[in-house]
């Protein structure tokens, strides 16, 4: 869902940059505007389609009771809001702003000044041509007074050098004598803008001047790369002389650059501006369905992804409030986390180690209560059952030495079998009533600094030459422990002892039976693991493996890792017990940590 509301939220940002662009150009907008307009209705239609797929779906699940279902409709309508409202405010100030824009595009004094600047252009145009009428005029009376007939022609005859001092005295770029026909009979100056001879009138323009007091004009030149605009006038030039042919005389001034390109500026200015008045309408639709169109995108896109939001953010929550219930309800099983770096993660992560450790509690204090109960049994079994034992022994005894010399070989035999038989199973007893008492009364630990390593050492040397493979992997840098030694030496000897005999299960299968302690440190506690590469704990013992009278063994009393956990809980530490995978030999491993000596840690105190 997100990839998808992805990628058609890309198409339709694309689709309104590309409308907007269209409504800057106005042929772009004559010629695909009606497509972009289409494309945006159909981007619309599906992101609406996707949001109201969306509602119906969290609909249905707030009327069916889902769980979570009104969170996320919470979310929904903050993250909605948040995107709705600032959107309809844009929108909104956006209308006004394009909607005044485009009127103040079109004020009455932006139309007066560019039809002033028009007719200021045309009044200087009709200024030049009206002097340089005059000038020439002046000159084609001057003209006249100095005109000769030619005798080999009998035409009229003008010299250069008068022409050429007139024009320089009228400050005229060009000066042309032609006769009515159109032949050229005198020329000053040359052409304009770098030409060398001049345009010549057309017959019906010499027809014109001639009929006339003259006629001027103003026309584009191009020519030699250069181009302007020129104002040419035609004057008659009578002559006086019987029998000679009227004369037209055509000058020619260049419109300055500047006037011109001011013309020509202002005068584009105005079509622009009149083509905008023309698309007033049109042009306001436009922007106002711009902007419809990119509000109505922008809220459906981030309706969309408030959705995924609201999901999203409603995932850790809903996690939570589950966990919240199923520990209410007494369930402390691990629960799902949300496997992310940001604060919900860490969140969901923090709580169910929480769970773990409530279950840890609750474990030990199950424990703790059942060691409490075990203890007061084992009180009393052992004041109830250890008065009897000694007296049984004792006739057991005695029957066999009053009656072993007065029975047959068979019967005496049967009396040293009973006999024998009553005296173990009651020196049996009495070892069972004493871990009853050892458990029942052990003393509280008197804690001192303890070397960890030399005491395992020490303990491990009464196992040397045995028949177990004991390894040891001891951290020479391990800081000295809080403990008693009397009773952690007692935890080593039981534990070392189970290790060997599930070790020793495999020594009958041609296999080597090892045991391994190792020391290491471990946070701020000292870690002490002693594994074996036996069949390890059968996995309905793993559960309740310190529970007294809890055993593997056909003989044993099950009171050996209870004491052991006992030991342990009263020095602060913790013990866990464990399977080994085949990869690494199978076997078990029972790891106890112990709290290091609080002098011994950077900044610490003495205890």
């Amino acid at each position: 869902m997100i990839i998808a509301l992805a990628v058609i939220a890309g198409f339709s940002a694309m689709l309104v940059f590309l409308l907007a662009s269209a409504s800057a150009d106005a042929t772009l907008f004559a010629e695909h505007t009606p497509l972009l307009l289409g494309m945006n209705a159909l981007a619309a239609l599906i992101l609406l389609g996707l949001v109201v797929v969306q509602l119906t779906r969290l609909w249905r699940d707030h009327r069916g009771g889902v769980f979570g279902a009104r969170l996320k409709s919470r979310l929904l309508l903050m993250l909605a809001l948040m995107a709705v409202a600032p959107g309809a405010l844009v929108y909104a100030v956006s209308m006004q702003f394009a909607v005044k824009s485009i009127d103040s595009w079109f004020d009455v004094r932006i139309e007066a000044a560019l039809d002033g600047g028009l007719e200021l252009g045309r009044g200087v145009l009709e200024a030049m041509q009206d002097d340089l009428l005059a000038k020439g005029r002046a000159m084609a009376y001057d003209l006249a007074d100095s005109t000769t007939v030619n005798p080999a022609t009998v035409g009229p005859l003008v010299s250069p050098v008068t022409l050429n001092r007139l024009r320089e005295q009228a400050g005229v770029q060009g000066a042309t004598l032609l006769t009515t026909s159109g032949q050229l009979v005198a020329n000053s100056g040359g052409g304009v803008h770098g030409m060398l001879l001049p345009a010549l009138p057309t017959t019906a323009q010499l027809r014109q001047a001639r009929s006339g007091s003259g006629v001027a004009r103003l026309e584009g030149v191009a020519g030699d790369g250069a181009s302007g605009l020129v104002v040419r006038v035609l004057v008659p030039v009578a002559s006086y002389r019987m029998g000679s042919d009227p004369l037209i005389l055509q000058l020619e001034q260049a419109v300055p650059d500047g006037i011109t390109q001011s013309a020509a500026l202002v005068e584009a200015a105005q079509r622009d501006y009149q083509e905008l008045q023309l698309g007033r309408a049109g042009l306001k639709r436009l922007y106002t369905l711009t902007l419809t169109f990119s509000l109505l995108l922008a809220l459906f896109a981030a309706i969309a992804l408030a959705f995924f939001l609201a999901a999203r953010l409603a995932k850790p929550l809903l996690m939570l409030a589950e966990g919240t219930r199923a520990v209410a309800a007494g369930d402390l099983t691990p629960r799902a986390v949300l496997e992310t770096d940001d604060e919900l993660g860490v969140l969901t992560r923090s709580f169910n180690e929480m769970t773990v450790q409530l279950e840890q509690a609750r474990i030990e204090r199950e424990a703790a209560q059942r060691a409490a109960v075990w203890g007061e049994v084992a009180r009393r079994l052992a004041h109830e059952i250890k008065n009897p034992l000694t007296p049984i022994q004792l006739s057991a005894e005695r029957l066999q030495m009053k009656l072993a010399h007065k029975l047959d070989g068979d019967d005496a035999a049967m009396l040293g079998r009973a006999t024998r038989t009553i005296v173990d199973q009651v020196e049996a007893m009495k070892n069972m009533v004493n871990d009853f008492r050892d458990y029942a009364r052990l003393p509280p630990p008197v804690a001192r600094p303890l070397d960890l390593n030399a005491l395992v050492a020490e303990v491990l040397d009464l196992y040397a030459g045995g028949p177990i493979a004991i390894t040891t992997e001891l951290d020479p840098a391990l800081p000295p422990v809080l403990a008693d030694a009397d009773q952690i030496r007692q935890v080593l000897h039981n534990l070392i002892k189970n290790a060997g005999e599930a070790a020793h299960e495999k020594v009958g299968a041609g296999e080597t039976a090892t045991v391994n302690v190792k020391t290491h440190r471990d946070c701020r506690m000292a870690a002490l693991s002693v594994t074996d590469n036996g069949p390890g704990f059968p996995p309905e013992i793993l559960r309740h493996a310190f529970e007294p009278y809890v055993t593997t063994k056909p003989k044993g009393t099950g009171l050996g890792l209870a004491i052991v956990q006992k030991i342990v809980g009263d020095h602060g530490g913790t013990i866990t017990l464990a399977n080994r995978p085949e990869a690494q030999g199978g076997g078990a491993e029972v790891s106890v940590q112990l709290p290091f000596h609080q002098l011994s840690q950077p900044g610490g105190t003495a205890a």
